[in-house]
């Protein structure tokens, strides 16, 4: 069985959540309609959010340490569980500033800060890597997420840009995942998992992709679990 979130866990999500300034946050996440964005997902956002908790829970150890990248709204609900649960700590990177902002305006009760940073300037070594939705972000990677989602048009994909972008982002997994403890975890989607495999591969690292994937309430990408040195 699953092991459910305390109480006062779940509490401090709905708390969190009820606090959010959804005005603001959809001027962060969108262009226009921000506001009917959030209507519209909140409450999804925070039930799939308890629900990927407790299955993170059985996967984690109390008193380990994850980094988190790109860590906004949807990372809430696993944060709070990893810190108030299991008493873990974490470093939740993010580069919007705005976010960053009223993120912590209404977690600040909480024992964690998300942190206005590169993920690849964090030192130290952690157990777990979270990184949900950004290797193939079409902001930062139009031209890569375009072809990960198979929308990719041969007649005017742009391969310079593409061979740029690629190598961003293996940089991008490489300085994270060298901080991995062996026997760590990775939280990734499913598409984006095949740059972790590739890292693993090239370093002849032993991992192993969980075959069930659970749903995220933003982007839709399922997400699923890699255990990294499982030989």
């Amino acid at each position: 069985m699953k092991p459910r979130l305390q109480p006062q866990t779940v509490q401090a999500i709905s708390r969190v959540f009820d606090e959010l300034d959804y005005r603001l946050l959809g001027e962060v996440y969108c262009h226009e309609g921000g506001e009917e964005f959030w209507r519209a997902r909140r409450g999804r956002c925070r039930r799939l959010g308890i629900k990927l908790g407790e299955v993170l829970k059985l996967r984690l150890k109390p008193g380990g340490r994850s980094l988190y990248v790109g860590a906004g709204v949807a990372e809430l609900p696993v944060l709070i569980m990893e810190t108030v649960d299991l008493q873990r700590a974490v470093v939740a990177c993010n580069l919007r500033g705005d976010e960053v902002q009223e993120l912590n305006r209404a977690a600040k009760d909480l024992p964690f800060r998300f942190e206005h940073r590169d993920a690849t300037s964090v030192r130290g070594s952690f157990d777990h890597l979270w990184i949900v939705s950004v290797l193939n972000d079409p902001e930062s990677y139009p031209e890569l997420s375009e072809l990960s989602y198979g929308r990719a048009n041969p007649v005017t994909f742009n391969l310079t840009a593409f061979r740029k972008e690629r190598r961003a982002v293996t940089r991008l997994v490489d300085r994270c995942l060298k901080n991995l403890t062996r026997r760590g975890l990775v939280t990734t989607s499913t598409e984006e998992a095949i740059w972790i495999a590739e890292w693993c591969a090239e370093r002849q690292i032993h991992w192993k992709v969980e075959r069930r994937t659970y749903k995220t309430a933003l982007v839709e990408d399922p997400i699923c679990f890699i255990q990294i040195g499982t030989q």
